[in-house]
């Protein structure tokens, strides 16, 4: 709902996430998985460097002290435009490290002290907001 609203191109599900057509993720997302293309991948190993390749580049959601801030980044993006792969991962556990190996750059939502993360739907919709807005949304 949230990269359908704030004008995301598309959506790629892992292999094992939650089908999108259930009756209550229709629901859920007010039936905006009608309206937005998306796809199930197959094998993720094979399809991140087949998204690499295409020309997008991949950037992993994780708190990690080694990632970039999503302002530094969106920065970035907004300086030198490019098409973006957003990871997210589950709640709780977030991208295994093999993912995390596989993406271009690692990018992380600043906390405010004593609040250790965002629920996995708060966090996609603060990324594909600040990540989104480099392009215009029509409407």
């Amino acid at each position: 709902r949230s990269a359908a609203a704030l004008g995301w191109d598309g959506v790629l599900l892992a292999p094992r996430a939650a089908d999108p057509l259930y009756r209550r993720a229709i629901k859920t997302s007010m039936g905006a998985v009608l309206e937005m293309p998306w796809a199930r991948l197959i094998d993720w190993r094979h399809d991140l460097p087949r998204l690499q390749a295409a020309g997008f580049e991949v950037v992993a959601m994780a708190l990690r002290p080694d990632a970039v801030s999503l302002p530094d980044y969106a920065a970035d993006l907004r300086a030198r435009p490019r098409p973006i792969a957003l990871l997210l991962g589950t709640e709780g556990d977030g991208l295994s490290s093999r993912w995390l190996g596989q993406a271009d750059i690692t990018v992380r939502i600043d906390m405010a002290r004593g609040i250790d993360s965002l629920n996995v739907a708060a966090a996609a919709a603060v990324a594909c907001y600040a990540l989104g807005v480099t392009t215009s949304i029509s409407g």
